[in-house]
Parts: structure tokens; sequence; C-alpha cells
């Protein structure tokens, strides 16, 4: 097919609400380590990674050299049946859960799935159905996983009853007025009566990212989920960390929750855990996933060929020492980012973790005004200096960037010279 072809068929077969970036969207052809192609032959650096998900680079060839061998034995079993992938995957997450005490896995095809999951295991074991979730946070387009999401624009239909949402800790727009950390980290101790005042005050779990995704990479402080633990462990529910965009190595450490000090009884994962092939993991504790009595299966969860393409993933991270670099090239990556805000007043706040940083744009640093329209400038603008990276939050204004773990100094230097030029161009009276 034409590109022309391509994105005809687009707009007369697929969902209407299915949207693109770009005035005119982007048809990638091909894509390479942190390189993609699109239908004219252009490249560009990617350093969004298909939303937070290219973990390891595009066709990364140890990874592809494991799928293909297995895509020569078995391609589909079901869970009814027993595979060597599925057990190998399994075991190996057990290997690198917070404190080893998450050990049971069940293994879907996304993020949604993963997080439908981890709410049902909360429910079956509490006995309470209330879940408390985050404002400006993402679970999944399922209608459970709209409903935990509290951002609007990404809540189509009816809401599903039984969850409430707390003050997130988006310290640079706090809901409650006050500043780090003299405020005591009042979105935190909030949670408590939230719990008091808007459930039966018994509550099945709090579901959170340990840094949101869609809502803008708002990072809490690090007290933030040692607080909110004790509370709602105390009030009967259990802690939940959505791990579909901080997992594996993305911060720097295996999972984002493991820079709070606190850890889960669920964790949640999908994304880079498999580089792109369709995965999602729900892994618990041992009590927790032997309160899910009964019978259940996934038809396309724990598929070999998936299960095989995330453990070449975890061992490759592994290997290759990924989680070393990206810290150490994170901290490079941030000191770029944070020399352009020095120099460009249009960024108001530079935040994240590891190889996964925001940048969010204002009209104005006293104020505060989001800069929505700056925002659909700056990836029209880094579009033409062949730069890929995201946007979100909720008010449109967030440059997401989350770039493959292998990079070098060498990419985070050609991608802040792209970045310079697109912000310039914007920046322009």
């Amino acid at each position: 097919m034409t590109k022309e072809e391509i994105l005809l068929a687009n707009q007369e077969y697929l969902f209407p609400a299915v949207f693109h970036y770009y005035r005119e969207p982007l048809v990638i052809a091909r894509a390479k380590d942190q390189y993609v192609w699109d239908a004219d032959g252009n490249q560009y650096l990617d350093f969004f990674g298909g939303i937070v998900t290219i973990s390891v680079g595009h066709c990364n060839e140890r990874v592809n050299a494991k799928v293909r061998e297995q895509m020569e034995r078995v391609g589909h079993t079901s869970t009814l049946f027993a595979t060597e992938p599925q057990a190998a995957l399994a075991k190996r997450v057990a290997s690198v859960t917070p404190a080893r005490r998450l050990t049971r896995s069940f293994f879907t095809n996304s993020g949604t799935e993963a997080n439908e999951t981890a709410i049902l295991a909360a429910r079956c074991y509490t006995g309470s159905s209330e879940i408390i979730a985050l404002r400006h946070s993402y679970h999944g387009r399922s209608s459970l996983g709209m409903t935990l999401t509290g951002h609007a624009g990404w809540r189509l239909g009816a809401s599903q009853p039984g969850v409430v949402h707390a003050h997130n800790a988006y310290c640079y727009r706090c809901p409650f007025g006050l500043s780090y950390p003299s405020c005591d980290v009042r979105c935190a101790r909030d949670v408590e009566d939230l719990i008091r005042t808007t459930t039966t005050g018994r509550v099945a779990g709090f579901i959170a990212e340990p840094i949101q995704g869609v809502g803008g990479f708002i990072t809490p402080p690090r007290e933030y989920f040692s607080i909110v633990a004790e509370i709602v462990r105390r009030y009967g529910g259990i802690l939940i960390s959505d791990e579909v965009q901080t997992g594996w190595g993305r911060t720097g450490k295996w999972f984002g929750i493991e820079h709070y000090g606190v850890v889960p009884e669920v964790m949640t994962s999908a994304k880079g855990m498999a580089n792109g092939f369709p995965i999602g993991l729900t892994v618990a504790t041992e009590e927790v996933a032997g309160a899910l009595r009964g019978l259940t299966l996934s038809t396309f969860g724990g598929n070999p060929i998936a299960a095989t393409a995330a453990k070449a993933v975890i061992d490759f991270v592994d290997e290759e020492n990924l989680l070393a670099n990206a810290a150490e090239t994170g901290a490079y990556f941030r000191g770029k980012l944070d020399e352009m805000r020095e120099k460009y007043p249009l960024i108001g706040d530079v935040r994240g973790m590891g190889l996964m940083q925001a940048l969010e744009l204002v009209d104005d640093r006293e104020t505060k005004a989001p800069a929505a329209d700056a925002a659909l400038r700056l990836m029209e603008a880094t579009r033409e200096n062949r730069l890929l990276v995201g946007k979100g939050g909720l008010y449109g204004n967030c440059i997401r960037i989350s770039p493959p773990l292998n990079i070098g100094k060498a990419d985070v230097d050609e991608f802040a010279r792209r970045l310079d030029a697109s912000l310039a161009e914007v920046s322009r009276p």
C-alpha cells in the first residue's frame, strides 16, 4: 500500500475514535534500534518508543532470534496447556520482584487486562469491593480501566460503581496549594479522609502508577507511597502498583515502586516487558493470588511467542546492565532537560526518573497557565527535526520522553540538539 492508501484506509475502516499524532499522520514503515523510518524514507530518532514500549530497541536482534526459534516450535496453546515459555517467564518474573515476595503470575494480553485481574484479585482477597485510584491516572481502556482512570479525556461511556479518586501527588500543581516538603505530603495523608468520607471504611485496595504516564509523568515525593500504603492497609486494603510504564528498568530499578521503599501486594505490567509483543502481567503474593478461587483462563495469555519475547527482554536488560544505564544515562539526560528549562521560559517543570522524563509547558511561569497550543506546535517542530516524542497531561501540555533503555550519551546529545532546535522554533516571537 502507498502512504496515501494507508491513510485513506485508516479513515474509512478504523473506528473514528482512533487518532494519530500530527496534522498529517506519520506513516511508519520500518524501525531498528533507536530509529524509525517513515513511508517517504525519512529517518527519525525515536525517544518515545511506541508509548514507553520499546525497552531494548526496535527489532532487537537477540530478542527476535529467540522469538523466531519459538515460532518454529509452537505458536499458540492457551493457558489450558503447560508450556516451557510461560513457566520459564513466570519463574524469571518471580526472581526480580520487590523483596522476591510477589511470586505468582497471571499472563494476559495488555495492561488493561492486567489491571482488571489485579482489581479482581484485590476484591477476592479482601472481601471488599471498593477501590481507591488517583486523579490524573490512566489504567486502561476497558469499562473498569476507564473507571479507574482519573482523566476525563480517556473515560468514554458510563463508569462502574465502587471506585473513588484521591488527590495525586502533583507537586507542580499541588491540589492543596502547598509546597514540598513543608506540605508534610498532605496529598498522601488525605487518603485517610477520603476513605472515611467516601467509602464504607473498608476498602479492597489502592491502585496507582509510581509515575503517572498519561498524566504527564507526574512523579510523587519519595515518602508518598509508604504513607498511603500504611493508611490503606489499616483500612483492610492492599497496594497495587501499576508498572505498565514504569516496569522493567525504565526508572533505573526493575520497578518504579522500588524507589519508594514499599513492597506492594500486587503489580501489573505490559508495554516494555516484551518490547512490543502483546503481553500483560499481574503478579501477586502467594496469599493474594490464592484468594482467586475457582477456574480461570486466558486464550492468548502466556502465549509462547509473547512469553519468549518477554523473558528475552528481561534477560537482555539484566545481561547488559540496563538498570545502571537507565540510571546513569538518565541522569545525564535529565541534566540536558534542566539546561533546556534554564534556556526556555516555555518549560515550567522537568520531572521523572531514569529514562522516563517529561517537560510541562506553560505560557507563564508565575501563573503556570498550561501551554497546550505550544505543545502541539512543539510536536510538529520535533517531527520536522526528525525527533519523535510523546504528549500527555490533563491539559495537553506535557511532552513525554521515553527512549530505549540501551541508548548512550551520544544519543542523548543528538536528542538535545534536535529538541533545542525545535524549542527555538516554537519560542520564536
